[in-house]
């Protein structure tokens, strides 16, 4: 839903720095939903499943940083930016960036063995 209301407020407001949010998003869901559709057709996907947690970090943070960036040249040079969309981008990006990466912690660092009934046959 943020993505939504972010996006409406990038098209509405003229966000210039959006373009850059609109090649990451597309190009890291396609790989994302090219995965989810081999998994789904029983066909052994080439990439690990890590590699696209590592391209929605990056997205993020990338994504952070054109923000931030975007923030500090609209205070140098009074560039034609809405600030709300700004600063509500940087927390999108920032906070998303904070859950995917616990995510990947979670998924890939501390994952716990498996449990295996006890039972013998």
């Amino acid at each position: 839903m943020t993505v939504l209301l972010y996006c409406w407020h990038s098209y509405a407001t003229e966000a210039s720095q959006a373009f850059y949010f609109v090649a990451m998003n597309y190009s890291v869901h396609a790989i994302m939903y090219g995965y989810y559709c081999l998994m789904a057709l029983k066909i052994k996907p080439p990439i690990p499943p890590v590699c696209i947690t590592i391209a929605q970090i990056s997205q993020m943070i990338v994504g952070t940083f054109i923000q931030v960036s975007s923030m500090h040249y609209y205070g140098r040079a009074g560039c034609n930016v809405h600030y709300g969309n700004l600063v509500a981008g940087g927390l999108m990006y920032g906070s998303y960036f904070a859950l995917f990466f616990q995510f990947a912690i979670e998924r890939f660092v501390t994952k716990k063995p498996k449990k295996t009934s006890g039972k013998s046959e």
